[in-house]
């Protein structure tokens, strides 16, 4: 069957629309870290000169290097404990028959729906009660309450289509819960692992409310707090440059992240849109 040229156009119309709506902000953020003085302030996409002076001020006159280090230590920390508990959850919920299941489920995916600030003061209770305030075990604390949901959901559908002949063999061979979930289930959970895994980094990284009120002290800061507090050498001072030199570094890893995995993200998302 013929295509309709104007269904095609229509198409590329709309592709070249979400591209630029998508691409035009980063390469705006991209061009102004690389300008200095007068420049900052002139409406050019392209920078007639490219400046990196904006990157060592922020390197040099911000502990923004340990902002980085924060915020990965935290992100990376999320991703493995999200992923451990989800993969334990997804077996549970979504090979082993108990009385209760369908409910237990509506009320991990209920937890997600609450807003941060619902639970900002709970959490802040919880946090100094067990001694993490102002320390990046309560950041990772607070974001496995938003991330381990969303895993949890997208690895017990993937985990209730895994054959259950492969199960009941290994069982039969002797081979431990344990085993079967980490060394079995897991490499054919791989696209969905890789899908999830890159989201909840992605969540982590970001996440703004959490990092502001549970950390204090410079040393335990993340990078969307770093931004939010650089300064320039005056109050008046805005230092736009600084700041766009910032928000690249954080962005670009997260980018570069996405291109690479691009394909399990994909396979993992829509694996299970096309059984029936």
């Amino acid at each position: 069957m013929k295509k309709n040229p104007l269904w095609a156009l229509g198409y590329y119309l709309v592709v070249a629309v979400v591209l630029v709506y998508a691409l035009v902000p980063l390469l705006y953020a991209v061009s102004t870290s690389m300008k200095d003085g007068n420049a900052l302030f002139s409406t050019d996409i392209l920078p007639s000169r490219l400046s990196f002076a904006n990157y060592v001020s922020v390197i040099r006159d911000q502990p923004f290097a340990t902002d980085l280090i924060n915020s990965l230590v935290t992100a990376s920390s999320v991703v493995v404990l999200s992923l451990g508990l989800s993969l334990l959850a997804a077996y549970a919920l979504g090979r082993v028959q108990f009385r209760g299941r369908g409910t237990l489920m509506m009320t991990i995916l209920a937890v997600s729906m609450f807003p941060q600030v619902a639970v900002l003061s709970g959490l802040f209770e919880l946090v100094r009660w067990l001694g993490l305030y102002d320390r990046l075990g309560a950041l990772v604390l607070s974001d496995l309450i938003f991330t381990l949901p969303f895993t949890v959901w997208i690895l017990v559908t993937f985990m209730r289509d895994l054959p259950k002949e492969l199960e009941e063999a290994a069982l039969m061979d002797g081979v431990g819960v344990l085993t079967l979930i980490f060394r079995i289930f897991m490499p054919l959970l791989w696209p969905a692992v890789a899908a999830t895994a890159l989201l909840a980094f992605i969540a982590a990284w970001n996440e703004f409310l959490f990092a502001l009120t549970f950390t204090l002290s410079s040393d335990e800061r993340t990078v969307p707090v770093a931004i939010a507090l650089i300064t320039g050498s005056s109050s008046n001072e805005l230092p736009w440059g600084d700041i766009m030199a910032a928000s690249v570094m954080v962005t670009v890893p997260l980018v570069l992240l996405v291109l690479m995995f691009q394909r399990h993200i994909v396979s993992g998302l829509t694996a299970g849109a096309v059984k029936g």
